[in-house]
């Protein structure tokens, strides 16, 4: 009997052995694609963007306003909540491959190491601030911890912000009491202007300036990214262990709390953040900032998520399903397109924008970007299952060609 019903080679690939998607989940992850795209296009648009300086060329109460808002709603915020959902996704992968028999291990170390793949090319040819890398690395992790119960993920989450939020703070002290680090070094707005020049060049010119920043760039990843995101992992694991997203009436006092601890003590974080951060950069206060940062984003990416899936299960469900969920469940060719987009507007690539265009048109573009990835997402998966970058990984992951296009249905 045991033979009789273990799964065919065939089925594990088969459409009906995934799970159920989420329409509100979806609609969450296209909205924390929008804040991505508003925050990486502003580090392509500009080589003085995190540096401590603003391009001098761009210094209107109109430019400043633009930076102000981008520093307190979305700086440091959306790649929590993609670490979230990257977290809850790897918990339907796990149920989806004990469902179907297959090696659920294999598996997801090769998509990792597609992952990874995708992330040095995307980081190299186009933009350093990639994420996939990280995800590719702290997934291992991931997967050492996939027998975790929810509530030890959850502590484990608590005690990587709050020791990460320490660690700020030590050394924010350390800073002040030694006098150093009194603002931006010098030479930072030549070097600015440098890479700027570098990246109008030509493509090879292009990738050298990449590779040139990639060493920094790992730097932040490391010590502030990669410990904020892994916590986020663990948050979505457990959310995902007990299925918290596929039920939210049942969570309805839980989201409302998310958004009142968000919308007051996350956005009040998020404004020393911004105040330290454009105002009093390169010092003690910045560091103590991106500290209290550490602890407060999540409340504030999580008043966002539960503002997004109660509109999704709202009155304007349907219209913010609409318009977020074809974004959100083809993410990852989102994410790279949106990439490319930009090192075509800003590199030598194509126009060669970078340090030409002020931050509200920067803004706008970006929002055109999204409009643009909304209307080609929904055509594209009128017509096929996956996202193309989603269906190579998904390819690789399990050796075999899923289905791409769908199946013609009669109209009427």
């Amino acid at each position: 009997m045991k033979q009789l019903q273990r799964p065919t080679k065939g089925r594990a690939t088969e459409p009906r052995a995934r799970p159920e998607r989420l329409a509100h989940v979806d609609a969450l992850r296209g909205f924390a694609l929008l804040g991505i795209l508003v925050v990486n296009i502003g580090y392509m648009a500009s080589t003085y963007h995190g540096s401590g300086l603003e391009d001098p060329r761009f210094a209107s109460p109109l430019d400043d306003a633009v930076r102000w808002a981008v520093a307190v709603f979305f700086e440091a915020k959306f790649f929590l909540l993609f670490s979230f959902l990257f977290g809850y996704s790897f918990t339907l992968q796990l149920d989806s491959a004990e469902r179907s028999g297959a090696r659920f291990v294999p598996r997801f170390l090769r998509r990792l190491a597609g992952l990874l793949v995708l992330g040095a090319l995307h980081a190299t040819l186009l933009f350093t601030g990639d994420i996939l890398t990280a995800y590719a690395v702290l997934g291992l992790i991931l997967l050492a911890a996939r027998r975790i119960r929810p509530r030890t993920a959850v502590r484990t989450a608590l005690v990587l912000f709050v020791v990460t939020a320490a660690a700020y703070v030590l050394l924010a002290a350390g800073v002040h009491l030694t006098g150093g680090g009194a603002g931006v070094a010098p030479g930072v707005a030549a070097e600015a202007e440098r890479v700027a020049a570098e990246l109008r060049g030509d493509p090879g010119s292009v990738i050298r300036a990449n590779l040139e920043q990639l060493p920094d760039m790992a730097f932040l990843l490391a010590f502030f990214q990669a410990p904020a995101a892994l916590a986020a992992f663990f948050l979505g694991l457990a959310a995902g262990r007990v299925r918290a997203l596929a039920d939210l009436a049942r969570h309805r006092t839980v989201l409302v709390r998310l958004q009142w601890a968000g919308f007051t003590v996350g956005l009040l974080g998020a404004v020393v953040y911004a105040h330290a951060s454009l105002e009093h950069p390169g010092g003690a206060y910045q560091i103590l900032a991106m500290g209290i940062d550490v602890v407060t984003a999540p409340l504030l990416a999580a008043a966002y998520a539960a503002t997004v899936l109660r509109l999704a299960q709202g009155r304007l469900g349907k219209r913010t399903v609409a318009v977020l969920g074809p974004v959100g469940s083809m993410t990852l060719t989102g994410y790279l397109s949106q990439s490319l987009v930009c090192a075509l507007l800003f590199t030598g690539y194509g126009a060669g924008l970078v340090g030409r265009v002020s931050p509200p048109v920067v803004l706008a573009v970006a929002l055109a970007l999204f409009a643009a990835q909304v209307v080609s997402g929904r055509w594209w998966l009128r017509r096929h299952r996956y996202g193309p970058v989603e269906w190579l990984l998904r390819a690789w992951t399990t050796l075999s060609r899923p289905p791409l296009r769908r199946a013609a249905t009669p109209e009427g």
